[in-house]
């Protein structure tokens, strides 16, 4: 893997999933390429304007960052059981035109977290659902849930948990191994 794009869940100015993303950013070697793909300017998919001459210059940005990428790092809270508005919009936009989408065969790892005990359990598995049918190869193990995110990393990107952190590093070498098995 030579170039990673991150996407964060959450759109928050201060968001946990953004901390996270900093924290981790280390656990990747320098060979990596990191970039973060954001989901902020994305207007609210609508196949309607999704046409040539009609379409938002937002949606082709953001599904020329997602092919240009080798791989994905998902990292989303939860919000009422599953994945924020926001990206699930994204996934909405990178999965058309029909036939074209733009995360397929790209391999990805899912982080979610949240503030509370669940971990963002519904949205990590709402998330591995839509993207299995997009054809994204993802990450089976370990599988990655963090509870009480606030414990785990501060807002400004720092480890408060060596285990934890531990976890994510292994975590990361996991997904390089499994990434390297959709190289051409």
């Amino acid at each position: 893997m030579r170039k990673l794009g991150i996407i964060l869940g959450s759109i928050k100015e201060k968001s946990s999933s953004k901390s996270l993303a900093k924290a981790m950013l280390p656990l990747f070697p320098e060979s990596v390429e990191v970039s973060f793909i954001s989901i902020e300017d994305l207007p609210l998919f609508n196949p309607d304007i999704d046409k040539e001459g009609r379409r938002p210059d937002s949606y082709e940005r953001f599904r020329q960052a997602i092919r240009e990428q080798d791989a994905l790092l998902f990292i989303t809270p939860e919000y009422n059981r599953t994945i924020p508005a926001a990206l699930k919009n994204a996934i909405e936009i990178g999965s058309r035109p029909y036939q074209q989408v733009a995360f397929s065969g790209k391999p990805a790892m899912i982080i979610s977290q949240s503030n509370g005990s669940l971990a963002g359990f519904g949205a990590n598995h709402h998330l591995r659902q839509s993207l299995v049918f997009l054809n994204v190869p993802v990450m089976p193990q370990p599988e990655i849930y963090l509870a009480h995110i606030h414990t785990i990393v501060d807002a400004q990107g720092n480890f408060l948990d060596s285990t934890a952190a531990q976890f994510l590093t292994d975590s990361v070498q996991a997904f390089l191994d499994f990434a390297k098995r959709f190289e051409s």
